[in-house]
């Protein structure tokens, strides 16, 4: 029996055509590609992109005037809405800037923090203190102010002590004055508080009466 093999034509070859620039898939990815490279690069340099502020080299509190010469500049790294709270070296500082708030050491000034004087409501107050008052009694600190009024004598000759009474609270320390050297022994400790004017004659009267003022630290300031 004569078998044969039908020998078919072979199928042609089918090459690749090199896409043209014309090819939109060419076109789309390019486009990809340039947009990657473009969105890398700008995330980088906002990255680096950093910004000269100033910064308190040691406590302001309310009322100090606050000038480029008591302050440090850093370079540091804001987002767009937190660059905004604060005073750049760029923007510089509102003439006759003064502090309306405690603004620490090492803190980057915020913009809310300086105002005029005239906006003030505070007083410094000078109040001679017998005892060394905490060691956090501290430019910035807070601080209450009592009264121990001076011991009297009631109707039948008896030696009467009124109790103490409290005459404000909240108060910021301005300045903190302590005796040294040859006069820390019979000196005595002298805080700088700022009282708002509604409390000033209480104060006034009970710092120049014949009682003492007690300065009591708050804690958790300070220090």
């Amino acid at each position: 029996m004569d078998t044969s093999v039908l020998e078919l034509p072979a199928p042609p070859a089918t090459r690749l055509r090199r896409p043209g620039w014309r090819d939109p898939r060419l076109l789309a990815g390019l486009v990809m590609v340039a947009g990657s490279v473009a969105l890398g690069s700008w995330v980088v340099q906002d990255a680096q992109r950093t910004v000269e502020v100033y910064v308190a080299a040691e406590t302001i509190t309310p009322g100090s005037g606050v000038v480029p010469s008591e302050l440090v500049v850093a370079e540091v790294r804001l987002a767009a809405g937190e660059l905004e709270r604060y005073v750049t070296v760029v923007d510089g500082l509102p003439a006759d800037a003064v502090a309306v708030r405690v603004v620490e050491a090492g803190e980057l000034v915020p913009r809310s923090a300086l105002g005029t004087a005239t906006a003030l409501d505070l007083r410094p107050v000078a109040v001679p203190v017998g005892q060394l008052p905490s060691r956090d009694v501290v430019p910035g600190a807070l601080v209450d102010l009592w009264e121990v009024p001076a011991a009297a004598r009631d109707a039948e000759g008896a030696a009467a002590q009124p109790a103490p009474h409290r005459l404000a609270t909240g108060l910021t320390v301005a300045e903190v004055t302590r005796p040294e050297g040859a006069f820390s022994a019979g000196g005595s400790t002298v805080v700088q508080v700022l009282v708002p004017e509604a409390d000033l004659p209480g104060v006034l009267a009970a710092v120049a009466g014949p009682g003492t003022v007690q300065v009591v630290h708050v804690p958790g300031t300070g220090g």
